[in-house]
């Protein structure tokens, strides 16, 4: 896998400096663009072609903090594609009466219930997004033995945050059919 943050010369963050990341994404982009590169040899012109795709693909990745994340897990070997993530349990158990709650609204549409569920699943992506952010933060100042402990609870934060936001589109679903 391509090393994103090496392409631009930044360290590994799941914070990184988004107008720098901004800035050499267009730097990059004015020197690889093909068009720039139009009476250069055909080999010259596929390689600017394949280092404009490269540019762009890495500054989707890291300009956007979920894919970002994503990344970075699978960067580490945490994440793969395709595979059933195992969540603790003790989440699972506190997310057992929101699924409950999702089943019921199926069978019996109610615009108290939908608002009721949307409200916590918000409260607890808050009080995930907030635990996480100074783990996020100090990421990259930690030493590399450090690292791979701060990585399993970004990995942990990611699953759950998916689990909720599954949760939060289900209920966005029951409002469109209300």
């Amino acid at each position: 896998m391509i090393d994103y943050f090496a392409f631009y010369g930044l360290a590994e963050s799941f914070l990184p400096d988004e107008a720098a990341l901004k800035r050499l994404y267009y730097a990059k982009s004015r020197e690889t663009h093909p068009d720039f590169h139009a009476t250069s040899s055909p080999e010259n012109q596929a390689d600017m072609l394949r280092q404009a795709t490269l540019n762009t693909d890495a500054y989707r990745t890291l300009a956007d903090p979920d894919q970002r994340m994503a990344y970075l897990l699978r960067q580490h070997g945490l994440l793969e594609e395709g595979k059933q993530e195992q969540l603790p349990s003790d989440f699972l158990m506190d997310m057992m009466d929101l699924n409950e709650q999702l089943m019921d609204l199926e069978s019996a549409p109610d615009a108290t219930a939908q608002a009721q569920i949307a409200t916590e699943a918000q409260a607890l992506a808050d009080t995930l997004d907030a635990g996480i952010h100074p783990v996020l933060a100090g990421y990259e100042q930690l030493p590399g033995d450090h690292r791979p402990a701060a990585l399993q609870q970004i990995r942990t934060y990611y699953l759950k945050k998916r689990y909720l936001l599954r949760i939060q589109q289900q209920v966005a679903t029951f409002a469109t059919r209300s």
